[in-house]
């Protein structure tokens, strides 16, 4: 009891000292690092927050790309950061619950991370050229049948999250095809709207100009509800395979350490600007959904994709580059 004793003036200090740091925060610019290219889905949906947490928070969030690696690079440094909320990490499902099984990363999602909020989902969508003598989910699944292994796609890379969602979709639907993965969304769009990969796995965001032109016909959407930007296209659920789900998300992690009152505050301001429907509706334009949700919810979509992805990622027979 006295040992006890003897430490609580301590831990009182620290709990104070704490709480302060949160009242006062943030003090100086936040580096937002966004583990991918500009002008992704995830350096979009970045910028768009980083606006209205420099206006409501009276310091400048300052967007810092560091891609490469398939996000692994950003990823770690965000985790290695020092766990005063100054540098905060934009991060995503392909990094966080995909990466650690597609080959070794220096990080570790549920060790190294506090979650803080969900921000986007961004599902995929699947859609071919007009060419190619499909209308439905039901007759691709059809046509691939009856051609296994020459019905070419395209992903924006070995294990994108378009990979994974072709991955899912042949699993579900018994199909084999033959992938042809590309450095990126844009190369691999010019090639399916060119014919040259008559089918493509791509986000919404990348096609959606192309689908409304007329150049590429969308079939179905990887998420569990129609997106509001695509609302005519039904999802895979509903088109063809009953449960299928691939909706990638995007969400704000601080580094593990980092005091709870700072993720609290952090969560109340994010959840509130995700909540405007000026938003929403920009981001909806862009092909992606606001979300939001309390730290604890976030954590536990995270280690549901730590427990659904790797038997996806086994059977595919999926290794990172």
């Amino acid at each position: 009891m006295a040992f006890l004793a003897a430490r609580l003036p301590g831990l009182a200090l620290a709990v104070c000292a704490s709480f302060a740091a949160a009242q006062t925060y943030p003090a100086k610019p936040v580096r937002f690092v966004a583990p991918y290219p500009a002008g992704g889905v995830n350096d979009v949906v970045a910028r768009v927050l980083a606006e209205r947490l420099t206006q409501s928070l009276g310091q400048q969030w300052l967007v810092e790309n560091r891609p490469g690696r398939g996000g692994n690079i950003g990823t770690d440094f965000a985790a290695k950061a020092a766990p005063d909320g100054y540098t905060l990490l934009h991060g995503g499902m392909g990094s966080l619950t995909l990466g650690p099984f597609l080959g070794k990363v220096p990080y570790d999602t549920m060790r190294d991370f506090a979650a803080v909020t969900l921000t986007a989902r961004a599902p995929n969508v699947i859609a071919v050229h007009p060419s190619l003598p499909v209308k439905s989910l039901k007759e691709l699944i059809a046509l691939a049948k009856a051609q296994p292994g020459t019905l070419n796609y395209a992903t924006s890379g070995i294990g994108s999250t378009p990979h994974l969602t072709a991955a899912l979709f042949e699993s579900m639907a018994r199909v084999r095809m033959t992938h042809i993965p590309y450095k990126g969304g844009p190369p691999a769009t010019v090639d399916v709207i060119a014919g040259q990969v008559p089918v493509g796995f791509m986000p919404i965001s990348t096609l959606l100009p192309h689908i409304r032109a007329g150049r590429l016909r969308a079939l179905g959407v990887s998420g569990t509800r129609r997106s509001p930007t695509l609302p005519e296209v039904p999802t895979v659920g509903e088109a063809a395979l009953a449960g299928f789900e691939m909706n990638p998300w995007f969400g704000v992690l601080a580094p593990a350490a980092v005091p709870r009152e700072i993720v609290t505050k952090l969560n109340a301001e994010l959840v509130r600007l995700l909540r405007v429907p000026e938003v929403g509706a920009l981001l909806a334009s862009q092909g992606v959904e606001a979300a939001y949700s309390s730290p604890e919810e976030f954590a536990a979509v995270i280690r549901s994709d730590l427990r659904t992805w790797p038997k996806v990622i086994r059977e595919a027979g999926i290794r990172g580059e």
